[in-house]
């Protein structure tokens, strides 16, 4: 039973239709798991096991009965602390919503359950999404995989320590600015961050709503694929004969590949020798007009943070973590005609951008510019906090600020991984082509 903490998720639905493993006695397994781990609280806000255990035994009862939901009916995930779920405290990570227990659950939270999905608990974030390191002070903030002294990278932060520790067989987050691919990437995970819009926000917890998606921390892309598909109501993309011959990758210049520490660099440079030699072409491309989109990012993401939050925030503001606050209020010092304006100009970067990148199946950077930062310091050294947060979203961000979908994986270097980007609404292709990817960087 401990040899399934570390399968992927799509094998464990295999053995559940098979009839080789016993849906309650997997979820016990990885509630045992939780409840013997010695890092269980920084990772977990809050488990769930009667849900789970129920959960479990309808999901036995179907499989018994030959009448699966899905193929991942009966596997165990985790959920991000800004997912709602009906009659369980959902505080995304902050003292400013602490005891608030919603009625419902989140849509994508409801489809996953019409699918079979088990329901382990929520796990820990950063306060109210706002920051990619994983670093949170009033809430609890999870370990890295690689490195017990650093932070894990946010802010979906729990969401991949449960994942990465054999807590849960996935996890679901959110992705603003990078905040399923940065932990992803950090805990040598498979994440993709979708299309905006594509799934539902129905009962999750807001950060920048123009911004804000939803995806999936996983150990494989199949695993990202299916949980797709069942967060969706839809069929799971096909990934049977992904191949990388004959595609054209372009490596983005621009910004992208500035002031890269020496491991990720490395480790980009060895996973595109892979992909050449899988049969991929790879160009490296200069986008000037990206550097406009990011002159605009902050007028942006704060305006809109701020406008949603502010009411809540001035409240009570001694509940907030100092740097998120500052963060948020950053959004204080634009008018509503800096953020029209920013809009209009960023419409302008992504018609810019699309038509550079139209030829190609992905545009390839680093996940993240640099290795996951050392807690402590970040704890004691303010200018340290901002400027390793805005390097570490630097290169996830222009997938978001583009408006596309984006997928991470593990290169095979300890916490550095590899992203593609592609178009909006295209995670079929791009699913294909991380599927060749991932058995290429294998």
């Amino acid at each position: 039973m401990q040899a399934w903490l570390e399968m992927t998720a799509a094998d464990l639905g295999r053995g559940i239709g098979a009839g080789e493993i016993d849906p309650v006695a997997l979820a016990q397994t990885y509630l045992d798991a939780i409840d013997a781990h010695d890092l269980k609280d920084r990772i977990y806000a809050r488990v769930t096991p009667e849900r789970a255990l129920a959960e479990a035994q309808a999901a036995a009862a179907r499989a018994a009965s030959g009448q699966r939901l899905s193929p991942l009916d009966g596997v165990p995930i985790s959920w991000k602390d800004l997912f709602d779920t009906a009659g369980v405290v959902t505080e995304a990570g902050s003292k400013l919503l602490e005891g608030r227990i919603p009625d419902a659950d989140a849509r994508v939270l409801s489809n996953a359950t019409a699918a079979g999905l088990v329901c382990l608990g929520k796990t820990h974030m950063s306060e109210l999404a706002f920051s990619g390191l994983g670093y949170n002070p009033n809430t609890g903030t999870p370990p890295c995989v690689n490195d017990a002294e650093a932070v894990p990278g946010g802010s979906s932060s729990g969401a991949a320590a449960s994942v990465a520790f054999g807590l849960a067989a996935a996890g679901i987050g959110s992705d603003t600015g990078g905040s399923v691919r940065i932990p992803s990437a950090w805990n040598d995970l498979v994440g993709l961050k979708t299309t905006s819009g594509r799934l539902s926000l129905e009962g999750v917890v807001p950060l920048a709503l123009k911004f804000d998606t939803v995806g999936p921390l996983c150990r494989s892309v199949e695993d990202v694929a299916l949980l797709l598909a069942v967060m969706e109501g839809s069929p799971a993309p096909d990934l049977s004969g992904a191949s990388l011959q004959g595609k054209r990758f372009a490596v983005l210049k621009t910004i992208a590949l500035d002031d890269l520490r020496d491991e990720p660099m490395e480790a980009f440079q060895q996973a595109l020798l892979k992909f050449t030699t899988a049969g991929a072409s790879v160009e490296h491309i200069e986008i000037p007009e990206i550097g406009t989109a990011m002159d605009h990012a902050s007028c942006l993401y704060t305006s809109e943070a701020y406008g949603l939050w502010r009411d809540v925030i001035e409240a009570n503001p001694q509940a907030m973590y100092s740097e998120v606050l500052e963060r948020f209020r950053l959004g204080k010092t634009y008018s509503g005609p800096d953020y029209v304006a920013a809009w209009a100009a960023l419409d302008a970067v992504r018609a810019a951008y699309h038509r550079a990148t139209c030829a190609y199946d992905a545009v390839l950077l680093p996940t993240a510019a640099i290795l996951p930062p050392k807690l402590e310091r970040l704890n004691t050294d303010h200018d340290y906090y901002v400027r390793e947060n805005l390097l570490t979203l630097r290169n996830t961000r222009i997938g978001n600020l583009m408006g596309g979908c984006a997928l991470t994986l593990p290169t095979g270097v300890p916490s550095c991984g590899v992203m593609m980007m592609a178009p909006p609404d295209s995670e079929a292709a791009l699913l294909r082509l991380g599927a060749a990817a991932e058995a290429a960087l294998a």
